[in-house]
């Protein structure tokens, strides 16, 4: 038996109470005639036969071990292993140097919890590993080489779930070490197994009654070569693998649900003549899978041979030699080029989904299709085939199939991935999707404010684009109880707290000549204000000399939004921030990448921008609203803005009233929220607020 491994525990339930009599029976007297009755008690298995004889701990695992060696220092160059630092080399008689050398190096390789009791030099030892233990099946999975002269020493560990690897030298500038060190631990050589070398057996009634229990059929048994095998007085489930119908390895499962193989045996997907020449190809991630969808009327399945990772890798794709876990898909990769579409059923759990990404990433998710498991009851979903099988039946399994989906690419999407959005929009239960008033009548037919736009506003100086904005986010709070964030660099905070309170209570701050007579607010509407101001608005401000970047603005904005909730965002003005680009980027190409940054984080937050710049300088300005295209910087203003608005004063008595403002909408990108047009609104000296012109001031 020493040819067979513990594999990693694989995930599958079974039924205790049909498995536990059959799997203990002892086979020199069972036969396919076997009464249930003569069946002896269970025996003990695995649980003595890998036990190391002594506990092994590594000075690396996360818990405290111990050892009879004090710590050695340790290398930090990506292995685990012991010093390299200078240490005199003893000089030996020659006769000695051997034992003397070796003696040395297994005195290091036991401080990091490697047991020599067994190592030879010059060969390759398999040990229990002392980072994982070998896991739950306790296998030996270390391979260690030790170098013929006993100086140095490589180590792997060939668990998917594990991999430690390291190296060490007796001593340094060992001579041995370079050559130990170079040397990529040997891929081993595949053996040639045949079904009568492991004494597989056809399965017993009781094996078979056991399968019909999870509603797999004696004919599916046989057809897929599931066998049985006596081991350490044991009857365990043999899975042979076979390619061209020639038997390349066999997989066993015993009567505490571990599973294991055949030690270096290729690894191939179970069933995989049964994929050959097939456009169609389904993978799960178990045997009892595969033979379950069966059962479905699809032959055209494989199972992994090592189960799932516990999650996603976060490195890159490794070398085809060195993706140890798949080679499975890289020994099967003529196989599975032929098909067109590779159907992803691994287990609904985290481990099956991450398995299912492992294999997309591998295979190329263009080619991939991916199954979701219906519920077995009202609120849990099926774990697998198998429990569709057994819950809801075949013609439930068939269909979970057929209605694979697409597997998703990151970018790459489909309207129906949005249906739900796009009916909440139609049935108008998202809020505000034709945009919120802006609490002047004469504009909302022009002009209403959609979460996730972006609106540039400009206009000549002292025309009151700061004023507008202001006034339009206090009729917002007061509508919907919208709150902002607030980048207005141009404004001293207490200036932009006064303008803020006196459109809020509709009074002057202060009892000064531009209050013509109106009384001011009371400490009583002030300390009401006060707690307005904190609850509606978040600031946004650079308090040192360097000017923030829009990167950072937004990046403020971003924690506002999701500490805080806030629906808007006002920078002003854009001449403000620090435009600083590399020497080879033109200006319009910044400005460009800038709005992108400014659209993106709209949408992705829900938040509406306001953005404020200015025109250059207007040489032949005669007094007429300025043009979107005026704005210093690029033409990107007007082409990439949602809504392009001109806030414009009149300054001439006789054209009118010299409280006249213009509201210019030169842009509406979304036509449910407005149109091109002007609007006019009358200014409020003493309080800040704007009214519609024909309404009473």
């Amino acid at each position: 038996m020493s040819s067979i491994f513990v594999s990693q525990n694989m995930r599958f339930r079974y039924h205790h109470a049909l498995i536990v009599p059959f799997f203990s029976m002892n086979t020199q007297t069972l036969s396919n005639s076997t009464p249930f009755s003569n069946l002896k008690k269970p025996l003990s298995f695995l649980t003595h036969r890998f036990q190391p004889k002594r506990t092994i701990f590594t000075v690396f695992c996360s818990k405290k071990r111990n050892s009879k060696y004090p710590p050695l220092p340790l290398k930090t160059n990506g292995y685990h292993g012991a010093s390299q630092a200078k240490v005199p080399k003893p000089v030996y008689l020659e006769e000695n140097k051997l034992e003397m050398q070796f003696g040395v190096l297994k005195k290091k390789l036991e401080v990091v919890g490697i047991d020599t009791e067994i190592c030879v030099p010059g060969q390759y030892n398999h040990l229990l590993c002392p980072e994982c233990q070998g896991g739950d099946a306790g296998e030996k999975s270390l391979s260690i080489y030790v170098a013929p002269d006993g100086g140095s020493a490589v180590w792997v560990c060939f668990r998917a779930k594990c991999g430690w690897k390291g190296s060490t030298q007796a001593f340094a500038g060992s001579s041995s070490h370079s050559t130990t060190m170079n040397q990529v631990v040997p891929v081993k050589k595949k053996r040639e197994i045949k079904e009568e070398d492991l004494q597989l057996e056809p399965l017993c009634n009781e094996l078979v009654a056991y399968f019909a229990e999870r509603l797999i059929s004696n004919e599916t048994l046989q057809r897929n070569g599931v066998k049985q095998r006596k081991y350490d007085d044991q009857i365990v489930i043999a899975f042979t693998y076979r390619r061209n119908g020639a038997l390349i390895s066999c997989k066993y499962r015993d009567i505490n649900k571990k599973f294991w193989q055949e030690a270096n045996t290729e690894k191939i997907f179970y069933g995989l003549d049964d994929i050959v020449g097939k456009s169609d190809v389904i993978i799960v991630e178990g045997e009892m899978d595969k033979l379950a969808l069966e059962e479905a009327g699809f032959r055209n399945c494989v199972s992994v041979p090592d189960g799932a990772p516990p999650s996603v890798s976060s490195k890159e794709l490794p070398p085809r030699d060195q993706d140890t876990k798949y080679q499975y898909l890289w020994n099967c990769k003529d196989e599975l080029k032929q098909a067109s579409r590779i159907i992803l059923a691994t287990d609904g759990d985290p481990p099956g989904q991450a398995l299912a990404e492992e294999l997309a990433r591998r295979i190329g998710k263009e080619k991939c299709w991916r199954v979701r498991w219906p519920k077995k009851g009202k609120i849990d979903d099926c774990k697998d085939a198998n429990e569709v099988l057994m819950y809801l039946g075949a013609n439930a399994l068939k269909e979970a199939i057929e209605n694979a989906e697409l597997y998703p690419i990151r970018g790459l999407f489909n309207f129906r991935d949005y249906f739900d959005e796009i009916d909440a929009y139609y049935h108008r239960t998202l809020g505000y999707e034709v945009g919120l008033s802006t609490g002047w009548n004469n504009l909302n037919g022009l002009y209403n404010v959609v979460p996730g736009e972006l609106t540039i506003v400009t206009g000549v100086p002292n025309s009151g684009k700061s004023e507008w904005i202001d006034a339009l986010l206090c009729n917002l709070n007061h509508i919907a109880g919208w709150k902002f964030a607030l980048c207005s660099m141009e404004n001293k905070v207490r200036e932009h707290a006064r303008k803020l309170l006196e459109k809020h209570v509709r009074k002057p701050f202060f009892n000064e000549r531009y209050a013509e007579q109106v009384e001011r607010m009371s400490v009583e509407e002030y300390e009401q204000g006060k707690r307005w101001l904190n609850d509606t608005f978040h600031l946004i401000r650079c308090e040192d000399d360097a000017l923030p970047n829009v990167k950072w603005v937004l990046d403020l904005a971003k924690a506002a939004v999701l500490r805080h909730g806030v629906r808007g965002l006002v920078i002003d003005p854009y001449n403000e921030l620090d435009h600083q680009r590399p020497p080879n980027q033109t200006e319009t190409e910044y400005v460009s990448q800038m709005l992108t940054l400014i659209k993106r984080f709209a949408q992705h937050h829900g938040c509406h921008v306001w953005f404020v710049a200015h025109p250059r300088q207007l040489h032949n300005w005669v007094g007429s609203p300025p043009n979107l295209y005026d704005i210093s910087g690029s033409a990107h203003f007007i082409n990439k803005c949602d809504n392009g608005i001109v806030i414009h004063r009149n300054r001439d008595p006789e054209a009118g009233p010299v409280d006249q403002v213009q509201v210019c909408i030169r842009k509406v990108r979304n036509k449910v929220a407005g149109t091109i047009g002007e609007a006019v609104l009358l200014y409020n000296r003493v309080t800040g607020e704007y009214v519609d012109d024909d309404s009473k001031r």
